[in-house]
């Protein structure tokens, strides 16, 4: 039983079914929305630091990408790499192609100013995440999964140390292990069991802009915006949250996201804004994925995580190969809830065990 159809659940939904589980996906929205995946950035994004313990999993999501391809040949990815400078959180031990001015200039034709020199991750790159998302639930049904739109988990089943299924508004669901890939409704659902999970809500702003034709080529971060083209018509561009005050609040911060946007980009006065989006994020309490079995509860594995759309995939099959084959996957050691002190409940019987 996997709990949420964004691009976690789909992920280990396809990588379940197609090793012959019997495997049910249900999720609360209706199909053609998901909360968080329709409003991502959807940046495979592997070079800005992160701890050296997760280190190996941002170093083989490109690779995982590629594989998933290789499957999938109908899977569409852009593989344009990203463009940055004035980024002060770049891993440093990577090796980035340093353009100059010149380069850049014949890499993106289309800006107005350009820096004298700027990083280049030529094996960065992007996806439609709703495309990709709906891909491999459709190739999970192949397999032989179930998928459940608008059905509300209400509550999960526990008898003693185990988890034996979901209550939901249709009814009871038996389950053997139930995978919570629920973004930001986990605490909603696990906390109640006696054993926090934490995890906060983190919103970021998602601008599209209608285009008469391709303005960007690769991805762009800068000090001044982040934005990619979806399609040729389509350009998204990313901004952080700030308050929800007139000055500072989404409209106005993708308005002025806008607005800089046209004046950075040569054509860019033929943009037109389409919409201004919230995604709340699930955000682990130290930023970095929470996957595995529960300690505590038999049946229980969670898995969720920032940078889903980089990760997904990777660790889908990796959760996949320990529910399934029941052996603990080395690489998933640094996301353990585990090492959170706070996620045991205040019960000194469980502490001491």
């Amino acid at each position: 039983m996997i709990i949420g159809a964004g691009i976690v659940g789909a992920s280990v939904a396809y990588q379940l079914a197609k090793r012959n589980q019997d495997v049910i996906v249900i999720e609360r929205h209706p199909a053609a929305s998901r909360e968080v995946t329709e409003k991502s950035f959807a940046w495979i994004h592997t070079t800005h630091w992160v701890a050296p313990e997760y280190w190996h999993l941002y170093d083989a999501a490109c690779e995982e990408y590629h594989a998933i391809q290789q499957e999938l040949p109908e899977l569409q990815i852009h593989w344009h790499g990203a463009l940055t400078w004035g980024n002060p959180t770049l891993r440093e031990q990577l090796r980035f192609q340093k353009l100059n001015r010149e380069q850049l200039e014949a890499l993106e034709p289309n800006l107005e100013e350009y820096p004298d020199e700027a990083m280049f991750a030529s094996e960065e790159g992007a996806v439609d995440p709703i495309g990709l998302t709906e891909l491999l639930l459709s190739k999970a049904r192949e397999y032989g999964a179930k998928v459940q739109f608008g059905t509300n988990v209400t509550q999960l089943q526990q008898e003693d140390s185990c988890l034996v299924g979901i209550h939901t508004s249709k009814g009871f669901l038996e389950s053997d292990v139930v995978v919570v890939a629920a973004g930001t409704g986990v605490p909603e659902l696990c906390d109640p069991l006696g054993y926090p999970v934490p995890i906060t809500p983190s919103p970021s702003i998602l601008i599209r802009m209608k285009t008469a034709n391709r303005l960007i080529r690769t991805l762009i971060s800068n000090a001044k915006f982040e934005a990619r083209q979806l399609t040729d018509h389509t350009l998204l561009a990313a901004e952080d949250y700030i308050d929800e005050s007139e000055e500072n609040g989404p409209e106005a911060v993708g308005k002025r996201a806008f607005e800089t946007l046209r004046r950075s980009l040569k054509g860019g006065k033929q943009l037109k804004l389409e919409s201004i989006k919230v995604g709340m994020r699930p955000m682990p309490e130290d930023g970095y994925p929470i996957v595995g079995f529960h300690d505590h509860i038999k049946g229980l594995y969670l898995t969720v995580m920032h940078s889903a759309i980089t990760l997904a995939p990777l660790i889908a099959r990796l959760a996949a190969s320990e529910i399934i084959d029941r052996e603990a996957r080395s690489e998933l050691d640094p996301c353990r809830l585990s090492r959170f002190k706070n996620h045991l409940r205040d019960d000194p019987a469980v502490s001491r065990g």
